[in-house]
């Protein structure tokens, strides 16, 4: 009765209490109280069969019954009665020191979640943070993008109209090639026409002195 009342209340003592059944409740301490209980609930079961016994023979009697077997039954039903009580307390000892230790269990589970939880929140804080930075690095990229894109347009259209002006030079420079040609060809027929004028006159002259 005390250890049960010592678990009702929250105290130092409980601590010490329940350490000292943990403690108990290893290596080959569950055998030895099993075996304890075993044997303590043998010696009640033999304790009620002897009252019976002395209940039987005091009915079987006629209600005369010696003064010994009273004294005896009195006992009997003394002993049986603080075997079954210890028992029951034993038991209920027992129930309480597991509960208590799941509940010990239970709790310190449900602050290990709630820390788990504030530093996930801590974290998703963390994170949207850093998801909003990098949102910031995007949009400025695309505006980079976007800016090299016109950028190449710029330039796609410079590089058509040179190349356009291109081709109009290789048509300008082909037209002047083939009247270059063409001068060259009147410049050498000219000077076939002066050559064969000059031995005309040369040969003119020849025949004036003759």
């Amino acid at each position: 009765m005390a250890l049960i009342i010592i678990f009702v209340f929250k105290t130092p003592l409980r601590k010490l209490v329940i350490m000292g059944l943990d403690r108990v409740k290893r290596g080959r301490g569950p055998i030895i109280v099993k075996t304890v209980a075993g044997t303590v609930f043998v010696v009640m079961m033999s304790t009620i069969y002897s009252v019976a016994s002395i209940h039987t023979r005091w009915v079987d009697e006629s209600g005369d019954i010696t003064p010994t077997d009273q004294i005896l039954l009195a006992q009997h039903l003394l002993e049986a009665s603080l075997m079954g009580f210890s028992l029951f307390l034993a038991f209920m000892i027992d129930k309480l020191h597991h509960y208590i230790r799941e509940l010990s269990i239970r709790r310190k589970t449900m602050e290990a979640m709630k820390k788990q939880n504030r530093a996930f929140e801590d974290g998703k804080s963390g994170a949207s943070e850093e998801i909003k930075t990098l949102e910031g690095e995007a949009s400025a990229l695309r505006e980079k993008i976007r800016q090299l894109e016109l950028e190449l347009e710029e330039k796609a259209k410079e590089a058509s109209s040179a190349e356009a002006n291109a081709g109009a030079l290789k048509k300008q420079s082909e037209g002047f090639l083939l009247e270059y040609d063409r001068l060259l060809e009147e410049n050498q027929n000219l000077r076939s026409q002066l050559q064969s004028l000059d031995r005309t006159l040369s040969r003119s002259d020849g025949k004036k002195v003759s």
